[in-house]
């Protein structure tokens, strides 16, 4: 008989486009692999940098490989599937993983660190695979500087904010309006790059439920559309916020219902509010909540 695969199957049938919550899992600890593959994350990511000190960064990588290699003996589909937060391309170790996660059937794409130029993306999508998406993570000042030219390199496929390490990088304190300048600065970089919405840095592992939402509320403010998160447990309140509301499902419901009955166009803003109403049916029926 076939075992199922392990990932969490909602999750799993998810476009990572439309990922809202990214859960890093220390590659280190192959331990934490299944619990987080059966969690509630939209995406997966095993972490074999920051999470990983350099004496354990041969073990991280074959347990990554191990776990991705994996697959059902019937159905010959994988066991896991998840992005890999690589280690970035200024270290010795960006060569030997890409040469080492290069074809691995459950891989879905790579997380590039400290991402500061458009060539490392492209250095990295040829390197990891034909077709392999790049999650272009900005931690650093130049990073934000050349988000725009970011965006729009070959290879990367959205933009995730690095937080900790920009703040260590920059002196900014973790106030959001600290950070919103950063925040804007993604977002628009990747709408002129024709990407999907950008991704927020994680809460603290201290965060309380209130302050996780506190926190989602300003990745709503400033226009992003998913968040990192170090915690399996804060995953449910992150893919709750950060779907559409259900004020908003109902406010989208009946404009759409006058749409079909044939409501005229009053003003200049009808459409524009029709089109909303439309993304929003096609985010929470992508989420399951429309229909729910």
């Amino acid at each position: 008989m076939s075992t199922p695969p392990i990932r969490n199957a909602r999750a799993a049938s998810l476009p990572a486009k439309l990922s809202r919550t990214w859960l890093l899992v220390n590659a280190v600890k192959p331990q934490l692999f299944e619990p987080a593959q059966r969690s509630e994350a939209d995406s997966v990511i095993f972490d074999m940098e920051a999470a990983v000190p350099d004496e354990a960064k041969d073990e991280a990588r074959d347990n990554v490989v191990r776990a991705l290699s994996e697959l059902d003996p019937d159905s010959g589909e994988p066991q896991m599937t998840a992005w890999v937060r690589i280690n970035d391309v200024k270290s010795k170790y960006w060569e030997d993983d890409l040469a080492a996660l290069n074809g691995l059937p459950g891989l879905r794409g790579l997380m590039l660190p400290n991402t500061e130029a458009p060539e490392q993306v492209t250095w990295t999508a040829m390197r990891g695979g034909a077709g392999v998406p790049v999650l272009a993570l900005i931690e650093t000042a130049i990073g934000v500087e050349n988000a725009t030219e970011i965006a729009r390199a070959p290879g990367t496929f959205r933009l995730a904010l690095g937080t900790n390490d920009l703040r260590k990088d920059t002196g900014m304190s973790d106030d959001p309006l600290a950070l919103a300048y950063v925040r804007s600065r993604l977002v628009i970089a990747s709408r002129v790059g024709g990407l999907p919405g950008a991704i927020d840095g994680p809460s603290g592992l201290g965060a309380t439920d209130q302050q996780l939402r506190d926190d989602c509320a300003w990745t709503i403010k400033m226009g992003m559309a998913g968040k990192l998160t170090l915690s399996p447990s804060f995953t449910a309140t992150i893919n709750e916020a950060l779907a559409p509301s259900e004020d908003e499902q109902r406010w989208a419901r009946e404009l759409l219902l006058d749409a079909e009955e044939g409501a005229e166009i009053t003003d200049g803003s009808y459409l524009p509010r029709l089109a909303r109403a439309r993304k929003i049916q096609e985010l929470a029926s992508s989420y399951g909540l429309w229909n729910a």
